[in-house]
């Protein structure tokens, strides 16, 4: 019974919110209650979830601060250099123009929000793709790439879930995994190079009259379309009409990277990347950056629990940004729309994990499940998690795939000596691929802000995605952060 009672509520739980009947966080909590109360939990389903909330507290408090930290740095402009310098860097090679945005997406992808990573790179450097007549749906498929990886981090998600669903500390599943997470960032750049290589090559067979071998002085007019007569063409490329641009040419890229600089600053417009926003601290940016090496470090080291670090870090950010108080709860209530997302969601997670493990329905789905494993896979259960995550995340939520499916893999692994930290971090290499699924909103909101099609950007992103989750995961195995029983 508890059996067949397990499975129905993890089905239910899985269905409701794959067809947005109840959000996660109501579905976690009104779900698991009844079937509950079904299995006979009685009056002691309130202490078995209360018992299941204590073991998320700091997870709650890691990404709520983690939350505000990173929030805070885009606000006061720390990231805004890096843009500027990628922009500057890139000229007109598409090769270029590719590497940087997914540079500059893994850079904003440190703040955990795969919405705000997409709005900004699309704000940057759609301009400049639309500019050098480069495709759209490269720019989604490199920044679906770059922000599927890192959405590891702990403040992530799926890492605080995992760790959240298995009641083990969020760092005994990420720090182990950061040379996969190095190693996945290695495999996206290099997509990203050769993607953008295939973007010189067509455009170059496509577009012959505009586009020349990059550092060409040889680059010629399209028509005019923006420039004088005499001056530079549609794309800034040299004078009118056919021909070398000669001694000319440095003027003329000089004068096509400002007008790219100048669109991307109009895009940017009224976005969080606002040039003339009235939280922007230039003055402290040296030290707000030696703040955030400071975090990282700490947080690689391991040697103070990530919740403090980013506790105390948010404060002394705030303190030293915004010295009046009437500034500070500005900025905090700026932040709290996605906080109160992220940490209600976690909270009512206890109430499923508490009537998972309260009422004995783990267990005995583990047990039943171990009878029809074949004994000679066991001691491969974390790589098995870890192939399945692939799929399984992207045809399900993360909260139905770490809630529901991985403590009852997790209970069966421990029968063949696989801990639950190895099943942890074997279940999140799944990550790169499941950020480009329909269920994920934020996909859906890169697309439609380049104006792509889904099944075109899929075309493109999907098997690179299975490529990074599958090196993630050897690589898992080799340091030995992904155990075999």
């Amino acid at each position: 019974m508890l059996v067949l009672l397990g499975f129905a509520m993890i089905a239910v739980f899985m269905v409701l919110i794959m067809t947005k009947k109840l959000t996660p966080v109501l579905a976690l909590i009104i779900v698991p209650t009844v079937f509950g109360l079904f299995a006979g939990a009685g009056l002691g389903i309130g202490p078995m979830v209360l018992d299941s909330m204590k073991s998320m507290t700091s997870t709650a408090a890691l990404l709520m601060f983690a939350i505000i930290y990173f929030g805070l740095m885009i606000d006061v402009g720390l990231f805004d250099p890096l843009v500027r310098f990628i922009l500057r860097k890139l000229g007109n090679d598409p090769a270029k123009v590719v590497l940087g945005t997914a540079i500059l997406a893994a850079a904003v992808s440190l703040d955990g929000d795969g919405s705000t990573t997409f709005i900004l790179t699309t704000a940057a450097m759609l301009p400049v793709y639309l500019r050098l007549k480069m495709s759209p749906v490269v720019l989604t498929c490199v920044a679906g790439l770059a922000n599927g990886t890192m959405n590891i981090l702990p403040w992530g998600g799926p890492t605080a879930r995992a760790a959240s669903a298995l009641k083990i500390d969020v760092n005994d599943v990420f720090v182990p995994m950061v040379p996969s997470l190095i190693a996945g960032l290695v495999v996206v750049f290099v997509f990203a190079w050769l993607l953008g290589l295939q973007e010189r090559n067509r455009l170059r067979t496509v577009a012959p009259e505009i586009w020349a071998a990059p550092g060409s002085v040889e680059e010629f007019d399209g028509g005019s379309s923006t420039g004088g007569t005499g001056g530079t063409g549609r794309f800034g490329f040299g004078r009118k009409g056919p021909g070398p641009v000669g001694g000319g040419s440095s003027v003329a890229v000089l004068e096509r990277t400002e007008d790219l600089v100048d669109d991307r600053d109009s895009a940017m417009a009224d976005t969080a990347l606002d040039p003339n926003r009235r939280t922007l601290r230039p003055k402290l940016f040296w030290f707000n950056l030696g703040l955030t090496v400071a975090v990282m470090v700490t947080l690689v080291a391991n040697i103070i629990p990530l919740p403090f670090v980013f506790m105390v870090a948010s404060a002394i950010a705030l303190l030293v940004n915004f010295p009046k108080v009437k500034d500070q709860g500005a900025q905090l209530i700026a932040h709290a729309p996605s906080i109160v997302a992220v940490v209600s969601m976690v909270m009512a997670a206890a109430v499923l994990t508490g009537v998972l493990n309260g009422t004995g329905m783990v267990k005995a789905m583990s047990e039943w499940l171990v009878q029809i494993i074949p004994a000679d896979m066991g001691p491969f259960m974390a790589v098995i998690t870890g192939v399945l995550s692939i799929p399984m995340t992207f045809f399900m939520s993360n909260d139905a795939f770490y809630f529901g499916v991985l403590p009852v893999l997790s209970e069966t692994a421990g029968h063949y000596g696989v801990s639950a930290a190895d099943m942890a971090r074997a279940s999140i290499t799944g990550q790169p691929f499941h950020l480009q699924s329909p269920l994920v909103p934020a996909i859906l909101l890169l697309v439609s802000l380049a104006k792509v099609e889904l099944g075109d950007h899929h075309k493109k992103v999907l098997w690179r995605t299975a490529v990074i989750s599958l090196v993630m995961l050897a690589v898992g195995v080799l340091t030995g952060a992904i155990g075999i029983g």
